[in-house]
């Protein structure tokens, strides 16, 4: 597995080619609820100052996400796009501020932001949530920051994450911890099988 990596450092990342050209910045992640992956992202130019631009980069043109840029082959991995369907597919494809909700129907929290997978693969491994107080047991704090994996998710759509009740069990406020949870439940799961 590649590194994990939050969503919010994505943005003002560089794009940059393989021959080492800088060609726009990221400005929004949007992703594919359904793929369970990122879709493409949205561009501002090359300087950090820049406004918006027209053009896409979908994730299949990516060739690599890493901590310092998002590569790409060439120039000819940025598709130009009305910036009216960008704003659109960028807040229809956003988690971050998204409700979270048990399938009991219980509030949760809120999206704080998405760990992914980086490297070629782009996928979406976990949210980290401002949990309401009874989620985390112990807390003397009104909300706390914890970890969900992705693959409690029932639903996700860009206002609304759905969990099972039972996925609380899994849920840590350290990232290390968090990722000790998930391995120990899938080698059960491993065992099991």
């Amino acid at each position: 597995m590649n590194g994990l990596t939050a969503v919010r450092s994505l943005t003002t990342l560089p794009v940059v080619t393989l021959g080492g050209d800088c060609l726009a910045h990221v400005k929004d992640t949007v992703f594919d609820p359904s793929a369970r992956r990122i879709a493409s992202f949205t561009l501002t130019g090359r300087t950090l100052l820049s406004g918006p631009l027209p053009r896409d980069l979908p994730w299949p043109a990516v060739h690599c996400l890493g901590r310092h840029a998002v590569m790409v082959r060439d120039e000819g991995a940025l598709f130009d796009l009305p910036l009216s369907v960008a704003r659109r597919d960028a807040v229809r494809g956003r988690l971050l501020g998204a409700q979270v909700l048990t399938d009991d129907g219980d509030a949760v929290g809120t999206v704080l932001d998405v760990l992914v997978e980086g490297g070629t693969s782009g996928r979406l491994v976990a949210f980290r949530l401002a949990a309401h107080r009874e989620l985390v047991h112990g807390s003397r704090h009104r909300r706390h920051r914890v970890y969900v994996p992705r693959g409690e998710a029932l639903s996700v759509t860009g206002r609304t994450l759905v969990i099972p009740a039972h996925a609380t069990t899994y849920v840590t406020d350290d990232l290390p911890g968090f990722v000790a949870r998930v391995g120990a439940r899938h080698d059960r799961r491993g065992v099991a099988s």
